[in-house]
C-alpha cells in the first residue's frame, strides 16, 4: 500500500531550472512546441488540429535523462503526478489524460510507480466554436534522481488547418496510443472482486492471457484520490486464472466505499490491461 504524502522522502528542490518552468513555449501554427528542459530532463506539448466535432489529439512529450524517473498518475512513495492545466478563460478544454503502462521502483520500503525512459502522456481536448485554434497550457511533473525536482512549463500552440499533413505529430500520437493498457477482454480481465468487512483486504479473481508464465502478474489497485495498493497475499495462479488478495493498508478517514469505482491495472509479462472495479 502506498499513500502519497505532502512530505517527500528525498530532498525536494524547489527551485526549478531557469527558463524551464516560466518560460512560455509558443510557435505559430505549430502542432509541436519547443522542448522546455530542466536538470533532469525535457518536455513538449504535441497536438493535431481539431476535427469536424472540435475534438483535438494532443500528447505531452516527457524525456527524463538517464538515471532519472519521471512518474504515473497515481506516484507511490512521495512523488509527483503529472499534471496538465488549460488557461482560464481559454476556448480549449482538457477532457482526459491517458497514461502508459508504467514500472514499479523500489529503493527499501520506498516504491515508486514510474518511468525511467521517455513517455508520452495522450491528452484529449475539445475546442469550442470554429477559427484558429490556441493552446495555452501548463505541464506541471516530477523528476526524481538522489532527488526531486518539480518542473513546470507553458506551453502556447496555435494549430493549422486540419487539412495539413503533419505525419511527425501523427506517428507520436499514434505510438503514445499504444503504449497504454488495453481494455479488459475475456482472457484478461477481472472475473471477481470482493472488499473484506473490514476493508482490510480486496480480493480479486483474474482471467489472464494464455501463456506458459509462472508467478504472479503485477498489480496496482487505485482507490480514493492519493491511495495505491500493491501488496498481494497468498496469490495462486492455475493457469490461466489467478486469484490473490490486495492488501488495503489504510483509507480516509470516514471513507464509505459503497457506490465508489476503484481502478486496477494488471501487467503480466508484455501485456497490460486496465479496468475498474465498481462497490455497491
Amino acid at each position: 500500500m502506498m499513500i502519497i504524502s505532502s512530505v517527500p522522502r528525498r530532498l525536494l528542490i524547489a527551485v526549478i531550472s531557469a527558463g524551464a518552468a516560466l518560460a512560455a513555449h509558443r510557435s505559430a501554427h505549430a502542432e509541436m512546441s519547443a522542448w522546455a528542459e530542466n536538470e533532469g530532463g525535457r518536455m513538449r506539448l504535441v497536438a493535431l488540429a481539431p476535427d469536424a466535432a472540435g475534438k483535438i489529439r494532443a500528447a505531452l512529450q516527457i524525456e527524463p535523462k538517464p538515471g532519472w524517473i519521471t512518474y504515473w498518475k497515481e506516484p507511490g512513495g512521495n512523488g509527483i503526478p503529472p499534471q496538465v492545466t488549460i488557461a482560464a478563460g481559454s476556448a480549449v478544454t482538457l477532457d482526459a489524460i491517458a497514461y502508459p503502462v508504467p514500472k514499479h521502483f523500489f529503493n527499501g520500503a520506498i516504491e515508486d510507480i514510474a518511468y525511467d525512459g521517455p513517455v508520452t502522456l495522450p491528452l484529449s481536448l475539445t475546442a469550442a466554436g470554429k477559427g484558429p485554434v490556441e493552446i495555452d497550457a501548463m505541464a506541471f511533473i516530477g523528476v526524481c534522481k538522489d532527488i526531486c525536482i518539480p518542473f513546470q512549463a507553458n506551453f502556447q500552440l496555435k494549430l493549422g488547418p486540419a487539412i495539413q499533413s503533419h505525419p511527425q505529430e501523427e506517428e507520436i500520437l499514434e505510438a503514445a496510443d499504444a503504449s497504454l493498457p488495453k481494455p479488459p477482454t475475456a482472457d484478461f480481465g477481472v472475473t471477481a472482486h470482493a472488499m473484506s468487512p473490514d476493508k482490510k483486504t480486496l480480493s480479486l479473481t483474474l482471467a489472464l492471457p494464455g501463456g506458459e508464465r509462472k508467478g504472479a502478474p503485477d498489480i496496482i489497485v487505485t482507490g480514493p484520490s492519493g491511495y495505491a495498493y500493491t501488496k498481494q497475499i497468498g496469490g495462486k495462479r492455475h493457469g490461466a486464472a489467478f486469484k490473490t488478495d490486495i492488501a488495503i493498508g489504510k483509507l480516509p478517514k470516514g471513507y464509505d466505499i459503497s457506490g465508489k469505482r476503484w481502478g486496477v491495472l494488471v501487467i503480466d509479462g508484455d501485456k497490460a490491461m486496465e479496468t475498474t472495479l465498481a462497490f455497491e
